[in-house]
């Protein structure tokens, strides 16, 4: 595609109108326009608080794009049906929690970030999206719930962190890791036995990042 296109730069095409291309590249599912207008808002506000903290070492627009949108959006389209509740795992600046919930309206999300200043951005995204997501801002092992699926995207000391993440997910609940393939002996070994590994998918924009997806298995009657 011609970088301009009727004298519009590429840089000046709406954000939602470049993003679906991208999906339907991927041979995902396109945005509807009202869904892509909130990503750009997110992507807006994103780029302003990551010029004064870290919140992503992506700091391009279309990077952002190619790199954490459409990977989230391609996890959010494979999640399968009937999940209610989620939580994204030490949720960063907010992948892929934040378009899971854009996506999925019909799953409620936790967003857990114990660092305060990325909650903090957190608060303020799902506040200017309009979002009935919720951020905790403690540490994940506080939570008193139990949700139908856990997500995890790039967190720090990711093996202990899908220790964890089986604990925190219902009976016959999923497990959905974004990571790379040289990682997944590593990860199935730590979440261990509760865990049933359902598949895995490769995802847009690399040929080592997957989509990893598991169930844990209904806990065996005591007796």
């Amino acid at each position: 595609m011609s970088a301009e296109i009727d004298g519009m730069s590429e840089s000046s095409r709406p954000l939602r109108v470049r993003l679906n291309e991208l999906l339907v590249e991927s041979h995902l599912s396109p945005l509807e326009p009202e869904t892509g207008e909130r990503f750009a808002d997110y992507c807006a506000l994103l780029l302003r608080w990551n010029s004064r903290m870290n919140l992503t070492a992506v700091r391009d627009e279309d990077a952002v794009l190619s790199r954490h949108f459409v990977e989230s959006i391609a996890c959010a389209q494979a999640l399968p049906v009937g999940i209610t509740t989620l939580l994204d795992l030490g949720s960063g600046a907010g992948f892929p929690g934040i378009p899971i919930a854009l996506c999925r309206p019909e799953i409620a999300v936790t967003l857990a970030e114990s660092q305060g200043k990325k909650a903090a951005f957190l608060q303020e995204a799902i506040r200017t999206l309009g979002l009935s997501t919720r951020v905790h801002t403690g540490r994940a092992e506080t939570l008193a719930t139990l949700f139908d699926c856990v997500a995890l995207r790039a967190v720090d000391r990711m093996q202990e962190a899908i220790h964890l993440g089986v604990d925190l997910i219902n009976n016959a609940g999923w497990f959905a890791v974004l990571t790379s393939v040289g990682e997944l002996d590593r990860l199935k070994a730590a979440a261990g036995a509760g865990i049933l590994w359902i598949g895995q998918q490769p995802l847009p924009g690399s040929e080592s990042r997957i989509l990893l997806l598991g169930q844990r298995r209904i806990d065996e009657p005591t007796t």
